[in-house]
């Protein structure tokens, strides 16, 4: 009689188990990254409605808001004076819109209200918009 004790595993078993930890991973790191995505757009939103509450106080210290140019586009030049003028940032150093968020924002007049407009920059472009009429938000074909 010949018997042959069995220790550990075969290399088919290991490479099955590899492969269905693989498989796992790929699929947590989609669903990871389509959770910063939207945390990101949520994130802008939220900041869009500070601007939208620091107008209101800009409107009633200055009786006019605080507008850059009709066609705006966010850069980081108008994401700072935003930061500046109505957030209490210092204009140098972003310490509300930031890097991290992945989106620039600018005002732009509308009639005698305003839009706030983000954007990340990407192609094809995510632009959100909130009107100051309405306070609505609105997300582009990009996002």
């Amino acid at each position: 009689m010949n018997t042959r004790n069995s220790t550990g595993f075969t290399l088919i078993e290991l490479l099955v188990v590899v492969a269905i930890i693989g498989i796992l991973a790929a699929v947590g790191i989609v669903a990871y990254s389509g959770y910063v995505e939207a945390t990101k757009k949520k994130s802008a939103e939220n900041i869009m409605q500070q601007i939208s509450l620091a107008q209101t106080e800009y409107y009633s210290d200055y009786s006019q808001y605080h507008i850059d140019t009709a066609g705006c586009g966010p850069t980081s030049a108008t994401s700072r004076d935003i930061e500046k003028k109505l957030l209490g940032g210092n204009g140098t150093d972003p310490t509300i819109i930031t890097d991290d968020i992945g989106f620039y924002m600018c005002i732009e007049p509308n009639g005698t209200s305003y839009n706030v407009i983000a954007s990340d920059g990407a192609t094809p472009a995510c632009v959100i918009t909130l009107n100051g009429n309405s306070l609505g938000i609105t997300r582009g074909s990009g996002c």
